[in-house]
This record gives structure tokens, sequence and C-alpha cells, in this order.
């Protein structure tokens, strides 16, 4: 289904070219068929296993700290084109575990971050609330150091994996308002004082809720950076996943291509195929000058960060805004082509139109990112 032909763009060596036929031939085996089941949270456990079982979550959690973002990308864009939940389940080990695997002292990392690459303990994390989403710095959930235990009160918003996570990195604030005074901790699931208050069904279904702390007493040693830090924590961590949320984006693209060229080449109508209309060739030529844009953003803010190990604020805004909006349109372009065949509930194109719409929000929505990429703009040419 992949195709490959941007593997032999510079961005990439020998071991990432590898990576990608080995998740594609993976995908195509044990994803082909995957769907939206009626127990979303044991699919989603099982989808972890299954995965770690293969050796894929291991590039989601490495003990060193060396995130490879263009292996994430490969392998969140090829899962997408097969399945977005499980596309889901391996980004939120990533995300759940990155603070740890990035910023988290020893004890931390050999606890948690062996178990997440076997897919044997699922990862959340958790930094919205209700009144603080793409504004971290209005994070209200609080803690208060008490001895050797810091004691978290707070709410938190449509978290990811709620429910399902063994454990949770939480960012609460323990100084002065604003963006300084948040640290962040791991959370055990089962912990006294955690409770899942509600969950949330969202238009593409994966596991999402409401968490609430009262009196939730944590070990100290369960902070993730230094104290006071949370703020570098998040950005660091956002800066290493956001352009793989447009990878993602990219894999939801380039399957909505590929049903609308296979539909375009068999359908007929008028004595002749719909690939012989121009408004058509005009619709799927534009398609894929769009996804190999947003390739081109996504895996340049990808090795720009592997290969100069700095930070990527604005490629990885430029990424994930672009190939999400992309995507958008790509799809909805699929689904115009497929015609009534592209609005029928679970067919390929309809589960993609409702699997894309999230990513326009998630981890920065695309309005945030245009503000990123301005003040970035901005404070060069000051």
């Amino acid at each position: 289904m992949a195709t490959c032909a941007h593997l032999e763009w510079p961005f990439f060596e020998d071991r990432h070219r590898a990576l990608a036929e080995a998740a594609e031939r993976w995908a195509q085996s044990r994803l082909a068929q995957a769907g939206h089941p009626d127990d979303l949270d044991r699919e989603c456990r099982r989808l972890a296993a299954i995965f770690g079982e293969a050796g894929f979550l291991a590039h989601t959690a490495p003990r060193d700290g060396a995130i490879d973002v263009r292996s994430l990308c490969i392998c969140r864009e090829t899962f997408a084109q097969y399945s977005g939940l499980a596309e889901f389940v391996f980004a939120m080990q990533g995300l759940g575990s990155g603070p740890i695997s990035l910023f988290g002292s020893d004890p931390l990392r050999a606890e948690y971050l062996p178990r997440v690459a076997a897919g044997k303990a699922i990862a959340a994390f958790a930094i919205s609330e209700r009144e603080a989403g793409s504004d971290v710095g209005a994070i209200a959930t609080s803690a208060r150091v008490d001895g050797s235990h810091v004691v978290i009160d707070g709410e938190k918003a449509w978290i990811s994996n709620a429910g399902i996570a063994d454990f949770y990195v939480v960012f609460a604030r323990t100084g002065e308002g604003g963006g300084k005074g948040l640290s962040a901790f791991v959370v055990d699931a089962g912990t006294p004082g955690l409770t899942v208050s509600e969950r949330v069904d969202v238009s593409a279904p994966h596991p999402l809720g409401m968490l609430r702390f009262e009196n939730c007493r944590v070990p100290v040693s369960k902070r993730v950076g230094e104290a006071g830090r949370g703020m570098a924590v998040a950005l660091g961590t956002l800066d290493v996943f956001r352009a793989t949320v447009g990878a993602a984006a990219l894999g939801f693209a380039r399957r909505a291509l590929a049903e609308a060229l296979a539909h375009a080449s068999s359908r007929r109508a008028f004595g002749t195929t719909l690939s012989e209309f121009q408004l058509v060739r005009a619709k799927l030529a534009d398609m894929a000058t769009a996804i190999d844009a947003a390739a081109l953003l996504v895996y340049r803010a990808a090795w720009t960060k592997d290969a100069q190990k700095r930070r990527v604020t604005r490629e990885a805004a430029m990424a994930k805004a672009f190939a999400t909006e992309a995507a958008q349109r790509v799809i909805d372009d699929a689904v115009q082509i497929m015609g009534a065949l592209g609005v029928v509930a679970g067919s390929t194109v309809e589960t993609l139109y409702r699997e894309i719409r999230p990513l326009r929000i998630y981890e920065g929505a695309t309005d945030i990112q245009r503000l990123v990429i301005a003040r970035s703009l901005l404070e060069e040419d000051a």
C-alpha cells in the first residue's frame, strides 16, 4: 500500500529504510483487518502487547533518552495507513513515556521504560485541563511538598489513555504562576486519591477521559526533571513528538489517495472511468502534491532534530500544521471522488475523515502552531 519513494530522500539512513520495510510487512499481516472493536480498552492493550512483542515500541521508550524522531515518524506514517487506533496506541506509548525518557532520573527510566517498550505498561501524558489546553501556563492542578512526598490536587481533562494507563506523567503547579513553577510527576494508576472521573466518547474512538486528584500522595522521587522546570519538560517532549503527528496525518492521507486512485481507475460513468475526467485528475494531482509537500516538512523537522540535536519548535510547528491541514483536504477530496461510497459509515475514507479531524487539534491546534511560527519569525527579525 505505502509508497517508499520518499525513503530515497537524503533525510534517511539504511536503518530507516529497513525499519520502513519491516513496519510495512508487519502492518500488512497484523493490522490490515483492524477496525474499531466493541471493547476499546481491551483492544488498546492487545495492540500495545503485539507492538511490544514485534519490537516497535523500543523506538518510543529508549532508556538512554536518544529518541530517533525519523523512526517514530516512519512507524506512525506506516501504521496510520492501516489502523488509526493502532497508530494511536503506538504514539501514546511514546508521548506518555517521553518525559521519562528525555528528562527522567535513571531509577525512573529503569522502572518504567522497559515495561513501556515491551507493551506491558500503558503510558499517558496528563497536561491538559478544562481551562488550560494550549495555554500550559494556566495549569491549576497543584502539588505541594509534604516531607518526602508531594500532594497533588486538581483535575486533568481530555487525557488520552485515561482509564487504561498504568501510569500518568502529570504536570502540576509547585511554585509561582504562569509558565514558571510547574513540575512533572509520574503517578501510578491505583494511587489513592487518583480517579478517572469521566470517560469521553470522541469521533475517532480511543480511550479519553478526565482525571481527578484529591490529596493524592506521590513520592518526590517520582518527579520528572528538576523542580519548577515542568514547562521545559512539557515543551521538550512536544518538540520531539509534534512532528510525528504530521507523520500520522501523512499516513492517513496516503491511504486516502490510494483508495481514491483505485476507485477512480475502476468506477465507470458516462462510458469511461472517473480517472479520464479532467476534474478528477486535477484532484488526484493536488492530493499527491500536498502529500509530498507534507512529507518534506515532516521529515525535515525529524531529520533536523535527529541530526542537529537542537530545538525544532518552528520546523515541528510547520510540519504539524501543514500536514494535518493538507491531510484533511486530501481525505475530503477522496470522499468526493468516492461519492456515496465515501460517506458509508465504516468505509475506509469515512473512517479516515473521522480520524484526521482530531489531529488538527491534538498536541496544539493548527491556529496555535501558526502563532508559534509567527513568534519565531518575529523573534528572529528583532
